[in-house]
């Protein structure tokens, strides 16, 4: 007859690995039993109504209030809340001819701007006074769309906007006259 094919060293190594699943489900009921956790329903988490993480479930009577999702502001508001500027001035500190850039430096923040050859609308030089819009490059702000002003339509443009000044403040004081007149 054939011998049996389990040396001794296979049967302890078998009974080693048998032994070590036993401990190891040991441990694991161990665990389970002196744990405070009774399971899924205390790994639970509910949010209230106010964002709060709560370990109880909401109330299902109580009456929620409805809230529009245009209503919820999220971060930043909307960019159509904020107007948009039609355009800046500044004046040229330094322009490069042979290379095709410069700077500009705003009149009312003193910041200054890169500006390209590219982003022009007609040559300018230093020390001209122009118009640009703004845009975001590679290593910050650029100016775009560049042109000169023209100093006249710059003082017309002034003075139309002081005389509309002007008006509302007349219009304003007539209308708190009138107000004082009917308080009488």
């Amino acid at each position: 007859m054939a011998r049996s094919q389990e040396t001794f060293s296979k049967k302890e190594k078998e009974k080693k690995r048998l032994k070590k699943r036993k401990d190891k489900a040991m441990k694991r009921e161990e665990r389970k039993a002196s744990s405070e956790g009774g399971g899924l329903d205390n790994m639970l988490a509910y949010v209230d109504e106010f964002g709060q993480i709560s370990d109880t479930p909401p109330d299902e009577n109580v009456k929620r209030k409805e809230i529009k999702a245009e209503n919820i502001e999220i971060g930043i508001p909307k960019r159509t809340d904020i107007p948009a500027a039609a355009g800046r001035e500044g004046r040229v500190v330094f322009f490069n001819d042979s290379k095709g850039y410069g700077f500009i430096k705003e009149t009312g923040t003193e910041e200054k701007y890169f500006v390209h050859v590219n982003g022009l609308l007609e040559e300018i030089k230093e020390n001209d006074l122009v118009n640009f819009e703004l845009e975001r490059g590679m290593k910050g702000m650029n100016a775009v769309q560049v042109k000169i002003v023209n100093l006249e339509e710059k003082a017309a443009r002034e003075a139309a906007l002081k005389a509309a000044e002007e008006a509302e403040a007349e219009e304003e004081e007539d209308e708190d006259s009138k107000e004082e007149k009917t308080e009488e």
